[in-house]
């Protein structure tokens, strides 16, 4: 398939936001379709990404990463949608982060060619679609996580198995203790290394991997410094192999980070001998829509601990905006908005109220005072809290920011693209 596969894909009322009355549309001719938010054009509740947003979230990054000198292999679970894979890969990205098998597939059917499996590779079926696609084509370069002796074996047997022209590459991972996976301790590490070297070139060893997101701290500063001790404990990994000749021919790859630590890699970065070959990959996948709450937070919190963040323009913000209308005024200061936790993700936090329309009103959203928020979703509705005298009423639409992208983009099968008027410019497809 080919993002042009995705353009032709028609659009009907099946899928959220299409109104009962709009017949089939190819999601490559929604731009002419002249619908527009506001205008209600469209079913509300209705997740959209703001086009302007997106571009300087696009140009942020490459800022950032023209001045830190690391390279990008963005996290694709995030949106899962091959179009925006296309412009991160446009934007230069060295490569596309996938999690698991099915994702695997689906950036192979739109042609990726580089991807990196921030996880380990197991299952009968994901191995051998690996395997195959090694065979089938020369160009794919792929690496996978291994963090155990038994996770390498099942890997080399699957080889012997299968047969395999070129090793599979790996790279060993580092975690943290009581969290998700990786090595536990130095001399784990070793004993995986050694295993992949015991392969006899079945498996190549060509990095260290880690994941310093799962680290915690009572303070801010307790999460520095337990950060500081992940980073050292990895780098002793990575030098181990060195030290030891572990690891194969060709680009040695260090990966940590995540959109939340991009400076405290950079800062690693700049610490390292600039003559050192190592390639420092960082796989934030949320820099591209940011958000209302948690990266905006983290973000913040990257500025403040490290100045030069601040230089870096223009400055991220978030680029998703969930929209729904007042269903209900029951209460003075309560209004009940039609989304909820089907639409709208809330594992780091509600969403934030940002503005209000009246239908047919000629005039752009206004925003919604600094002390209106939701206090709860439910299934299908959101309750926000206003001052009792707000004009709000029923039918009005609501815009709200949200918190964590990953869990906002699977809600939605598609998500259109909007500019600064709310006009419908262009629109994605998601695969979850």
């Amino acid at each position: 398939m080919n993002i042009q596969t995705i353009l032709e894909t028609q659009l009907n009322p099946s899928y959220k936001g299409i109104p009962s009355d709009t017949g089939p549309v190819a999601i490559g001719e929604v731009l002419h379709q002249g619908w527009n938010i506001l205008r209600e054009d469209l079913s509300l509740p209705l997740l959209l990404l703001k086009q302007s947003a997106l571009d300087d979230n696009r140009r942020w990054m490459q800022s950032f990463l023209r001045t830190s000198g690391l390279q990008l292999a963005p996290h694709g679970k995030t949106p899962m949608a091959p179009q925006l894979f296309q412009l991160q890969l446009a934007d230069g990205a060295w490569g596309l982060t996938c999690a698991t098998g099915d994702q695997l597939r689906i950036y192979r059917q739109f042609g990726v060619s580089r991807i990196l499996m921030a996880n380990q590779l197991v299952g009968r079926k994901h191995i051998q679609f690996v395997l195959d696609e090694l065979k089938r084509d020369p160009a794919f370069d792929f690496y996978c996580l291994v963090d155990s002796t038994e996770g390498v074996q099942l890997l080399d047997l699957a080889i012997q198995q299968q047969g395999l022209a070129r090793p599979l590459q790996v790279l060993v991972e580092c975690g943290v203790a009581g969290k998700r996976t990786g090595c536990r301790d130095l001399q784990s590490a070793r004993d995986v290394m050694q295993s992949v070297v015991a392969t006899e070139g079945r498996l190549a060893l060509r990095g260290v991997e880690g994941y310093e997101g799962v680290i915690q701290g009572d303070t801010p500063e307790a999460i520095v410094d337990a950060q500081d001790a992940f980073y050292d404990r990895v780098l002793q990994v990575l030098e181990e192999g060195r030290r030891e000749g572990w690891f194969g021919e060709g680009e040695l790859i260090l990966s940590l980070g995540y959109t939340g630590t991009l400076d405290r890699v950079w800062q690693l970065k700049s610490e390292m001998d600039p003559a050192d070959p190592v390639t420092v990959v960082v796989r934030s996948g949320c820099y591209l829509t940011m958000d209302s709450v948690a990266y905006q937070n983290a973000y913040a919190a990257m500025c403040q601990r490290t100045p030069a963040m601040k230089d870096i323009r223009p400055a991220p913000r978030a680029a998703l905006e969930l929209w729904g209308y007042v269903a209900s005024r029951p209460e003075p200061g309560l209004a009940i908005i039609q989304f909820g936790r089907r639409d709208c993700p809330y594992d780091k936090g509600l969403p934030v109220p940002e503005c209000w329309h009246r239908p047919g009103a000629n005039e752009p959203p206004a925003a919604f005072p600094a002390d209106c928020s939701f206090a709860g979703l439910y299934d299908q509705h959101a309750v926000l809290l206003i001052p009792p005298d707000h004009p709000l009423t029923i039918g009005d639409l609501v815009g709200a920011g949200i918190s964590h992208p990953c869990a906002a983009f699977e809600k939605w099968q598609w998500v259109p693209i909007v500019d600064e008027e709310y006009n419908v410019v262009d629109a994605i497809r998601t695969y979850f």
